[in-house]
């Protein structure tokens, strides 16, 4: 069994809106605090004033590799009230994963349910209910760049609404977000204000009850097909979204 890791390190470095913020706390001052507290004041009683390393994360739900949850999108799904993160069920975070490569398409390309059919055509793959389905674009590859938010691939309505009619509950990216970059779909609406331009693959949610996995990591290491997805995301109570040590599993 190979184990290939689909998540990028939670950071201070990687380059978002929300930034994360990792206070280090070093053993002496574990120590310290540890003593203080909990010890009653024997900070003495550690092996050479070495207490418990530890930090403190200042993050938002959504920050590193993460599961979305359909509250996320909109106060309602399919008319009743959006489940949250610790609501999903857990048999939709471990299944058969699939991988579509759009390497090939530019920065800020939206694909439509004709890009997704061409992409299985290629592979040789047609799509069960429960597959998690990943999109490929090797954005996961400059994480740390200024412009990291605005160089993935996204999804389109039409395309979100596509797979989930194929029986696809969890459905991934290696980019910022499922949707195409923010700074295009707010060109796109100044220039034609009209519905259906902002968040339109994340509002497909209010009609139809759907996961997504935002900024994975090392697609390239995986076959198209025929290996497992494990996404299991962090059990936040009534929170929109969870982190997640998503890997793959590839029995050799």
């Amino acid at each position: 069994m190979k184990i290939i890791d689909l998540s990028v390190t939670i950071s201070e470095k990687i380059k978002e809106p929300l930034p994360t913020k990792i206070v280090y706390e070093d053993h002496k001052e574990g120590a310290k605090k540890m003593g203080g507290k909990l010890f009653e004041g024997l900070t003495d009683v550690f092996i050479e004033g070495n207490g418990p390393a530890g930090e403190f994360l200042t993050v938002t739900s959504h920050c590193g590799t993460h599961v979305d949850a359909p509250y996320h999108y909109f106060p309602t799904c399919e008319g009743k009230p959006s489940r949250t993160i610790d609501e999903m069920p857990l048999e939709w975070f471990f299944n058969d994963g699939v991988v579509l490569d759009f390497t090939d398409k530019p920065d800020g390309y939206m694909f439509e349910p004709e890009d997704l059919q061409e992409k299985l055509d290629a592979i040789g793959y047609t799509l069960k209910p429960f597959d998690i389905v990943l999109i490929r674009c090797d954005a996961d590859k400059r994480i740390h760049d200024d412009d990291f938010v605005r160089i993935h691939v996204g999804a389109s309505a039409k395309a979100t609404h596509w797979l989930i009619d194929q029986g696809i509950k969890v459905m991934g990216t290696d980019g910022w977000g499922w949707d195409i970059p923010l700074h295009i779909q707010a060109a796109d609406f100044r220039e034609n204000p009209r519905p259906g331009i902002i968040w339109q693959a994340h509002y497909v949610g209010i009609e139809k009850e759907y996961c997504q996995i935002e900024k994975l990591a090392n697609l390239d290491q995986l076959p198209p097909f025929g290996f497992k997805v494990v996404c299991f995301p962090a059990k936040i109570e009534k929170a929109s979204a969870g982190w997640t040590r998503a890997v793959a599993i590839i029995n050799e």
